[in-house]
Parts: structure tokens; C-alpha cells; sequence
């Protein structure tokens, strides 16, 4: 669940960045237990939280930095609002497959998913942008594809729920790299084109009677802790990143996804088969390829 700002190579590494971007990967890494504690509560309703109560946290983040500004010009921009819009859309389908995925005991899926999710990018660049990739990129490309072959045909069917993070998370980020505003500003843009969505949502299904929000003690904390849970970590990285080079990123991204898939084994107890044995460490050797190549250019 990386942060898609560009992040331009810095000659070395500030120890602020560490922190900041660290702990964003490890808030990220044990999101899955916040997750599995709202099981009871529908997808949705977990998804329209996520984005009420991050507006005051990303707002007060905001104001606290002075930044402000920006976002007020954004909001006059119908092509800024056009272009948030769509990448709000995305985020907002990934996040509720997410909550799914770990609802419904995929978190192994959604571990997959956000492993994949580097190879995906640099394929859309190529494919997209018409970036040039290196031998070693290609090979890395090919061995997650094979690794994903591995468990359609051990599965019978397609990894859904990973494909459809990996996807949804990769075009966000390409789309998140061309809006013209920075990331605090940008997220603050997206949940408040969410939250009439978001409001709507809620206040339908309180009419209906069917609201957990307020009837379960426990998951009201859990929900009102949801903008906290949802817009901290992302803006630790958006700003630790900053201060970081782009290698040392792509070393860090690993964090989160390798703390779910722990949790998925070892905490939830999900069983990890012989197509699964086969398929991480294909898909593990494809991001040391990945690394290594980068690490060396």
C-alpha cells in the first residue's frame, strides 16, 4: 500500500524520512488486524467511515503545515476536480476490496496484490509511457506473471482479489502522478469528493435500521479511529518520501506487505498451500531481480 508520489533520488537518506516513511509502512503492515476487528461491519459502511473521518484528520494536517492554500485553488479548478475525481474513484475501489479481502480471509490475496503491485507500475510505464525496462525488469515482469499462472492453474480460477488491488492501486498511482497538487492536498481533494457518497451512504442505512455505526459499542470506537487509521500513515509517507531516494523506497515498500502476509499465516491462520509455496518465492525472487537492477542503475 505504497504512496504514489514521485519521490525525486535525494544524494542520501535524511533519518526524518526513515522515521516518517517507516512508520507508514508499519501502520500499513498492521492494518489487517484493524480490518479483521470490523468484520462484523459491512464493506461499505467500513469504506464510508474510512472517508468521513479522514476529512478532519487530513484537514487539521493541513492547517497545522499551512497548506492550505493550494487546496483552496484546487477546488476552483474544474480540471483539477475532474482529474481527483477519477483517481478518488480508484482509491476508493482498492481500499473496499481491501476490507473485503481481509474480511473474507483473503489477506494472503491482498499480501500478493501489493507485492505485485511495483512490477505492475514499471509494466505500466512501458506500456503507457513507453519507458524503455532493462533485461532484469523484464525477467522480474515475467516471473510474477508465471508466479500468478501458478495459482490460477493450482485454483482454477484467476487471483481476483490480488489482480484487482494491484491494478486499481497501479493506475491510481499513474493517475496520481500527473494531478498538479501536492499529496497531502491531493488526498484531502479525494475524500472530500467521497464524502457526499460517503454521508449519502451512511444516512441510507440508518433510515433502513441497518447502520452498525452507534449500535455496537465497539465498532463506533473502531469506526471514529477510522480517518486516523486512514490518513496518517498515508501522509507520514507522502512526507518522509520527500526526503528519501527513490532505492530506498523501493526497499521500504516491502514492509507492508510482507507484515500481511505474516499476519495472514501466522495470525489469521489462512492456509498457505503448495501453489502458494511456489508462487510468493517466485514472486519474491522478481522483486530482488527488480531491486537488485535498480539498486545498480
Amino acid at each position: 500500500m505504497t504512496d504514489p508520489v514521485p519521490t525525486p533520488t535525494k544524494p542520501e537518506d535524511s533519518p526524518k524520512g526513515l522515521i516518517l516513511a517507516i512508520s507508514a509502512y508499519l501502520l500499513w503492515g498492521f492494518l489487517p488486524l484493524y480490518m479483521k476487528a470490523l468484520s462484523e461491519v459491512p464493506v461499505l459502511e467500513v469504506l464510508a467511515h474510512r472517508v468521513i473521518w479522514s476529512v478532519p484528520v487530513a484537514g487539521a494536517i493541513l492547517i497545522w503545515l499551512g497548506r492550505t492554500a493550494d487546496l483552496r485553488a484546487a477546488i476552483r479548478s474544474p480540471r483539477m476536480i475532474g482529474m481527483a475525481a477519477l483517481t478518488a474513484g480508484l482509491i476508493s475501489v482498492n481500499w473496499a476490496i481491501y476490507v473485503w479481502s481481509i474480511q473474507s480471509g483473503q489477506a494472503l490475496e491482498a499480501a500478493l496484490g501489493y507485492y505485485i503491485n511495483p512490477l505492475f507500475s514499471v509494466f505500466l510505464g512501458a506500456v503507457l509511457l513507453k519507458e524503455r525496462l532493462s533485461p532484469p525488469q523484464w525477467a522480474a515482469i515475467a516471473l510474477a506473471a508465471l508466479a500468478v499462472a501458478v495459482l490460477t492453474w493450482e485454483a482454477g480460477r484467476v487471483p481476483v482479489v490480488a489482480l484487482a488491488l494491484t491494478v486499481s492501486w497501479g493506475f491510481y498511482a499513474y493517475l496520481k502522478k500527473r494531478l498538479p497538487l501536492g499529496p497531502n492536498q491531493g488526498f484531502m481533494l479525494e475524500v472530500l469528493i467521497l464524502s457526499p457518497f460517503a454521508l449519502g451512504w451512511v444516512g441510507w442505512i440508518a433510515a433502513r435500521g441497518e447502520m452498525v455505526f452507534l449500535a455496537d459499542a465497539w465498532a463506533t470506537v473502531l469506526l471514529l479511529l477510522a480517518g486516523v487509521v486512514t490518513a496518517v500513515p498515508l501522509m507520514l509517507y507522502a512526507n518522509g518520501a520527500k526526503l528519501l531516494r527513490l532505492t530506498t523506497i523501493a526497499i521500504l515498500q516491502y514492509i507492508a506487505p510482507t507484515m500481511i502476509f505474516l499476519t495472514a499465516v501466522f495470525v489469521f491462520g489462512e492456509p498457505f498451500g503448495t501453489a502458494r509455496a511456489v508462487a510468493f518465492p517466485m514472486i519474491w525472487a522478481a522483486l530482488v531481480i527488480y531491486t537488485g537492477s535498480m539498486l545498480r542503475r
